[in-house]
């Protein structure tokens, strides 16, 4: 969960989001040496007299200029492509859970058990327990099993949501009609918060996301307790 005054991303709590953060740092370091070259050059340039104005060729010069974009262009593409076929990759699901937006809450069906079906609803602040956050903690968390491969399938009853989760890096629209599946797995227990990303009516603010992870005993108990 984000805290006041944070400047850097969230924490990965997934493979998927290391990946995320792994390629966000790269990609930073190269944007600070262009921006480091950037500005060697122009403080030569203007504080120097190293340079010619006569219209001279300079084929090299200009082979180079071209060259070195596109370079930089290639050492960025082809670790965002390994990321994003990383994203794609389909391995056989564990568990598949089903997760319907409404306005202005969510339900979520367990596909693989019979008659699993329940509405989350955010818990208003009057109600809140001592230490659980405003606006992100619901009645009913949606569980899910930790070092398991997930299969989320997302869609929408009435208008456009989105349902994400950012310290696991994965979000997808919720929309009429259509399914939109996600694959994730969680490396660590805990409590993951999120918000519907997709501006979708007056309570817009007020449909939270929370998932908990946890181990595979654990969470084979809360599925007993839930069936009963």
């Amino acid at each position: 969960m984000s805290e006041p005054s944070q400047i850097s991303l969230n924490n990965a709590l997934s493979p998927m989001m290391e990946e995320f953060l792994y390629f966000n740092d790269y990609a930073m370091t190269m944007l600070l040496m262009i921006w480091i070259s950037v500005m060697t050059t122009l403080l030569a340039i203007s504080t120097t007299k190293l340079y010619d104005i006569a219209p001279n060729d300079a084929n090299h010069l200009e082979f180079m200029w071209t060259l070195l974009p596109i370079m930089v262009l290639m050492f960025i593409a082809l670790p965002s492509m390994r990321t994003l076929y990383l994203l794609e990759d389909q391995n056989a699901p564990h568990l598949t859970i089903k997760t319907l937006g409404h306005q202005w809450y969510w339900s979520y069906e367990y596909s693989d058990y019979e008659n699993l079906t329940f509405d989350s609803y955010m818990i208003k602040e009057q109600d809140l327990p001592n230490g659980a956050p405003r606006l992100l903690e619901v009645d009913n968390r949606m569980a899910i099993p930790m070092k398991s491969t997930v299969r989320l399938l997302v869609s929408a009853e009435d208008v456009l949501h989105s349902w994400t989760l950012p310290t696991l890096g994965i979000k997808t629209d919720a929309v009429p009609g259509r399914l939109n599946q996600l694959i994730f797995t969680t490396m660590r227990p805990g409590v993951f918060y999120g918000q519907c990303s997709e501006i979708c009516g007056t309570n817009h603010s007020f449909m939270p996301i929370t998932a908990e992870s946890m181990p595979m005993k654990q969470f084979e108990n809360w599925i007993t307790i839930m069936l009963s």
